[in-house]
């Protein structure tokens, strides 16, 4: 759909909030969880730990490091598991390609997955389960994640976590009744917002993949967004995008500070800090000409 992409001579639109590894942003913070993400992999850590505010950038980055996996690696991809031990046993043999048998218990789904664990090793695969949204999963849930951990052949483990969630999965898994866990977490890295000079080279990025041939919002522009949105990537998509809308409505082919400032004093960009409750008043260009 070209709401303006046409107009400012794009490809697509640079700020989707859906995640895209071709639009990921090496910003130093990244960098480093893409190293320890890396480090966790290959030295087959038992548990890898990934935080970051809402928006931060933990799924694109994510996908980004699941796309560049060898073919001798078997992912699951587990988002937003709920329930007892026994539905978790059934969501991670779901993200295997492993549906568990009707009415089966818990040992014997159990026994489903070692089994599947061993013959994968068996074949030279080692097996990569990642869940996403962690902070939702219960201390039951992540203790039984901490059991899967114990399947292993001889000195080899055959079963790596990924676990990726908000700030509150690092205060969860600190608490006392879960130190037998944190003693397996071996590499884990904190993602947090972007500095004013990040947010700048992160909006060219953006529109860059997009095919931008110019640069579209100017330092004033991006100043404002940082402030308006913290450096929480989210939130800076959603603020770049309006502004985008807001002056392809106004015929202009660039984003200066005052036109962002239009878009939070309008109060169009919900989850701004500094947004504007006020209704928005749409003047035509004839009353604009009058004033």
């Amino acid at each position: 759909m070209n709401i303006y992409t046409d107009h400012f001579g794009l490809t697509e639109r640079p700020f989707t909030l859906v995640p895209d590894p071709d639009f990921l942003f090496w910003s130093e913070h990244h960098l480093r969880a893409f190293a320890m993400l890396e480090y966790g992999l290959m030295t087959r850590a038992p548990i890898t730990l990934i935080t970051g505010e809402v928006g931060a950038g933990k799924t694109t980055l994510l996908h980004h490091v699941l796309r560049s996996l060898e073919e001798d690696v078997t992912v699951g991809l587990v988002s937003n598991a709920h329930g007892d031990r026994g539905e978790l046993l059934r969501w991670v043999l779901l993200a295997l390609d492993q549906p568990p048998a009707q009415g089966a218990t818990y040992v014997e789904l159990f026994g489903q997955l070692q089994s599947f664990l061993i013959e994968e090793y068996a074949e030279g695969r080692r097996v990569l389960i990642v869940f996403d949204e962690a902070q939702n999963l219960s201390r039951e849930s992540l203790e039984e994640l901490r059991m899967f951990t114990n399947i292993n052949s001889g000195k080899d483990e055959l079963l790596q976590l990924v676990l990726v969630g908000q700030p509150e999965l690092r205060e969860i898994i600190g608490r006392a009744d879960l130190s037998q866990f944190a003693q397996r977490v071996a590499s884990s890295f904190h993602l947090g917002p972007m500095s004013p000079e990040m947010v700048r080279a992160y909006i060219d990025r953006r529109l860059e993949v997009a095919g931008a041939g110019y640069r579209i919002f100017d330092d004033e522009a991006a100043a404002l967004i940082h402030e308006a949105t913290g450096g929480v990537p989210r939130l800076v998509n959603q603020l770049c995008d309006l502004s985008l809308v807001y002056a392809f409505s106004a015929e202009r082919e660039d984003v200066d500070g005052a036109l962002v400032r239009q878009v939070l004093d309008d109060g169009v960009f919900f989850a701004g800090r500094t947004a504007s409750k006020a209704p928005v008043l749409v003047l035509s260009r004839d009353q604009k000409k009058s004033d």
